[in-house]
């Protein structure tokens, strides 16, 4: 999948299940959607973006560049 981070034992990606669940898909359609789907999954894709933006790094322009 191009380097992406994919659901254990799917070619599922985190950021498919985030799109879905940003366009207002519920769990339960999801689920409907990909039944092969294990039962953590969507938790653990939360989890994953919420640790991935944890671990962003901000470096600050020195003064004076914009």
């Amino acid at each position: 999948m191009m380097g992406k981070p994919v659901i254990a034992g799917t070619r599922i990606t985190v950021e498919l299940l985030l799109e879905k669940l940003a366009a207002g898909e519920t769990s339960e359609q999801i689920k409907e959607a990909y039944p092969h789907l294990p039962e953590d999954a969507i938790p653990a894709a939360l989890a994953f973006a919420a640790e991935a933006l944890k671990a962003d790094v901000v470096y600050p322009l020195p003064v004076g560049i914009a």
